[in-house]
């Protein structure tokens, strides 16, 4: 089950989430992305940073605040305290100092900018899913980084499948009962070991990776929106839900410019005959949209 954004940007969307994924048999794998917005803050305050502006300081104590509010909304009350230190461990021993050597180093190599800015970004779906996972009383956290491996290519980066496929089944060999929860997104270099990612939208292609390598029953996409759509609902008031498609179907809308899923998601179920389902965190009574082979 893979969680975007928005649907876990508020407490009232982490809280649906909550509710979606105790309705469901265990065990359970929720794939996080980072809270609404906060990736495009973090990048933001890279580009502040490396101006030697350090009122970016200050947008991270809001962000922080943000999660702690979170914290306080929807996380079980043995969890609390240890979940309100780790956020704080994360901004105070990670993100602060990072910025901080981005402000005080006007010389750092380009390359050194640019892992810097890559072990930034990974932080939204870290403090996410320590969140969620503090959610549920079996709650189990899981840290992508620890399996998720990338390979540089000519275009940037592509998965590792071989090595991730090892890491994966190592790390989730216990998965019998509970709530599983990972971050989307982050990976790391193969070889150096360097905090990479999947490119924006890689939480979905995440989730696909793991439910290919799990075997997973299902794969459902968690968005808001009710599923795929004749049309742009923004210019066609009269668009409707399409119950079901095909994975070629799917993967031709978002070749087309669709960003109900991130494109690279359909193909590794596709190979592996696991349904999609892509429905509305906000709207969960919903049908939603299938994806299956005919």
């Amino acid at each position: 089950m893979k969680f975007g954004g928005t649907s876990v940007g508020s407490i009232e969307s982490l809280l649906n989430l909550r509710d979606i994924v105790n309705a469901e048999p265990k065990p359970v794998l929720v794939v996080v992305s980072a809270m609404g917005g906060f990736t495009n803050q973090l990048l933001a305050m890279c580009e502040q940073a490396q101006q030697r502006d350090i009122s970016c300081l200050d947008i991270l104590e809001a962000a922080r605040k943000r999660h702690h509010d979170a914290i306080d909304g929807v996380v079980v009350e043995s969890m609390r305290d240890e979940v309100h230190a780790t956020i704080d461990r994360f901004v105070d021993d990670s993100l602060k100092p990072y910025y901080l050597a981005l402000a005080t180093n006007p010389h750092m190599p380009v390359d050194e900018i640019e892992r810097m800015c890559d072990a930034i970004v990974a932080h939204g779906e870290i403090l996410s899913s320590a969140i969620v996972a503090g959610m549920f009383d079996d709650g189990v956290p899981h840290l992508s980084l620890n399996y998720m491996r990338t390979v540089p290519d000519g275009n940037g980066r592509v998965l590792d499948w071989e090595e991730t496929g090892r890491l994966v089944k190592d790390d989730f060999a216990a998965m019998d009962d509970g709530v599983h929860v990972a971050q989307g997104f982050i990976s790391r270099d193969k070889d150096t070991g360097d905090v990479t990612n999947l490119g924006r939208g890689g939480s979905d292609y995440t989730a696909a990776i793991l439910a290919t390598l799990l075997d997973a029953e299902a794969l459902e996409i968690w968005t808001d929106v009710d599923g795929f759509m004749t049309a742009d609902p923004r210019t066609h008031p009269d668009a409707t839900v399409i119950p079901q498609m095909t994975y070629a179907q799917a993967q031709e809308m978002c070749d087309a410019g669709a960003k109900v899923i991130y494109p690279p998601t359909i193909a590794p179920v596709a190979m592996k005959h696991i349904p999609v389902w892509v429905k509305n965190t906000f709207n969960p009574s919903a049908p939603g949209t299938v994806i299956i082979d005919e």
